[in-house]
């Protein structure tokens, strides 16, 4: 979503590279194209305004000309009044002290809200709490149905006591499931609520009545971070008629332009809690402001990176791999599937690598990785023997022919995944080594030891030229004319042509010079 802003933003960052020192002219030209680049994005016209006017006055209030890097000084000012219009801290749930903790989502119909109550509900699982999802939008058809599948997925229970439909009484809905829950044991109820096609003034006072009857402790207004400014709009006539507590962006991963997600936290005045950017139900993040500048800027998500990687890699597993890369057994096949499935399980290749600094330079590439390309070498490897996985280098020519009509490929596709593999591998056992005999104890034990030579689209190492096996004394040529030729050379005592000196042994050093070499060896 902010991918054009990124770009804009890297462009004006890297023309002030090549300046040692920054003038009030190169300042003013910067914040014009800043502004430039924050209106094309479609961000809120006074929010654009303060934020060109704030990061111009930190700028000239420096004395740039002594820093060492003006340009990355500039950057650091540019990302702290990002971090500012996002919401500045993160804020977390507030949940009672006394459960259930009671938070109602509310929105416009199609911002994805029933979806996000799953996301949110499968969160709180996660977080060890018993969350309950509440049916009680009961206007759209098959809303009902649709929050019972979504809970079934998200493994969580959904209180639905009417067909919905147009049947049933949402206020009473809302009113039963918190002594449904408090009976239950549920330490989180959250209400779906009826979405809006506009400011609709009867579901508007629906959406009252349900908060006043359940006393919310938080109030989360569902937003589509594609719809631009008129999420904004939105927004403001809800906090007027209803009010709310927080906003969630969903549907971030969109191809929009994405200034709602950069206007709405400084324009309504409330903070941004969470953040959709996918379709299943593991796409939900809590948000936070200072990654997500990070990310506009180019700088990356690190800290999420390592977040996801805590909650999905097996901490035993990876120290096993590890260990094998140390060189306490052999790192095989199978341990390069597991940790690639692990990895896997954090989400689409190009969404992990988005993350990494600097990504954006390869935004064209990461953008066309095929995962089909992993599930052939998932398909390869599955094909394999436990003892072919353990060590490849008992795959003769009739083992990869066998295993590359299991896995449906060609044995070219088996050679290349297995050369890659091996080189791969000698790479990691040499950096596992260096790291080892640093005195650091070797490869941190809960991270994944990774293996970039065997993905797809990577290349690993060059290999060392040959050397080429060369024989002493006359080599005869395999051609009769040529190979006459040279006996006539060597009857006359000339030496052949084709057996031109190779190594210091081939030459034939005078007596006395080569009792000089003997000596001085």
């Amino acid at each position: 979503m902010f991918d054009t802003l990124q770009d804009r933003l890297s462009d004006v960052f890297k023309g002030l590279r090549s300046k040692g020192r920054l003038t009030e002219a190169d300042i003013d030209a910067t914040m014009r194209e800043i502004r430039i680049a924050l209106l094309e994005a479609d961000v809120n016209l006074s929010v654009v305004k303060g934020f060109v006017f704030n990061v111009k006055e930190k700028c000239l209030g420096l004395e740039l000309s002594k820093a060492l890097n003006p340009t990355q000084q500039i950057i650091k000012i540019v990302n702290d009044e990002l971090v500012v219009i996002l919401g500045g801290e993160t804020r977390n749930v507030r949940f009672n002290k006394r459960p259930p903790t009671v938070i109602m989502l509310a929105g416009l119909q199609g911002a994805g809200k029933t979806t996000l109550a799953g996301k949110l509900a499968r969160w709180l699982r996660e977080e060890k709490h018993a969350p309950l999802l509440v049916a009680a939008d009961l206007q759209r058809p098959n809303a009902v149905g649709q929050l019972q599948i979504v809970g079934e997925r998200a493994g969580v229970h959904v209180f639905a006591p009417q067909p919905g439909n147009g049947v049933g009484d949402p206020v009473q809905v809302a009113r039963d499931a918190i002594e449904h829950a408090r009976r239950r044991l549920y330490d989180v109820v959250i209400v779906d609520t009826a979405g809006r096609l506009g400011v609709d003034a009867e579901l508007m006072q629906q959406a009252a009545d349900i908060k006043q009857a359940v006393n919310p402790d938080e109030v989360l207004f569902v937003v589509d971070a594609m719809i631009g400014q008129d999420a904004v709009n939105t927004a403001k006539a809800f906090d007027e008629g209803i009010g709310f507590d927080g906003v969630v962006l969903t549907k971030l991963d969109g191809d929009a332009r994405g200034g709602a997600a950069l206007s709405i936290a400084k324009v309504i005045g409330k903070p941004i809690l969470f953040a959709s950017n996918g379709e299943t139900l593991k796409d939900f993040d809590v948000f936070h402001p200072d990654r997500m500048a990070s990310r506009i800027l180019g700088m990356g998500d690190v800290l999420t990176l390592i977040e996801q990687a805590e909650k999905t890699f097996d901490a035993d597993q990876s120290r096993a791999a590890a260990e094998k890369l140390m060189g306490k057994n052999k790192f095989g096949l199978q341990d390069f599937l597991s940790q690639m499935q692990q990895l896997r399980k954090m989400g689409p290749l190009s969404k992990i690598l988005g993350m990494l600094p600097g990504a954006g330079q390869f935004k064209d590439a990461i953008e066309d990785i095929d995962e089909r390309e992993i599930d052939r070498i998932e398909a390869i490897i599955n094909s394999m023997t436990k003892k072919e996985r353990d060590d490849v280098a008992i795959l003769n020519g009739s083992r990869r022919s066998r295993i590359a009509k299991g896995a449906g490929v060609q044995v070219s596709d088996v050679n290349q995944l297995v050369n890659r593999f091996v080189e791969a591998r000698k790479m990691m056992e040499k950096m596992a080594g260096s790291m080892g005999g640093m005195g650091g104890g070797g490869m941190p034990a809960g991270m994944p030891p990774g293996m970039p030579g065997a993905l797809p689209g990577a290349r690993g190492p060059k290999r060392p030229p040959a050397k080429k096996s060369v024989k002493k004394g006359h080599r005869v040529s395999g051609n009769p004319a040529k190979r006459k030729q040279q006996e006539a050379q060597k009857a006359l005592g000339i030496r052949p042509e084709a057996d031109v000196p190779q190594t210091m042994d081939d030459f034939q050093l005078p007596p006395d010079l080569q009792k000089m070499f003997e000596q001085n060896k």
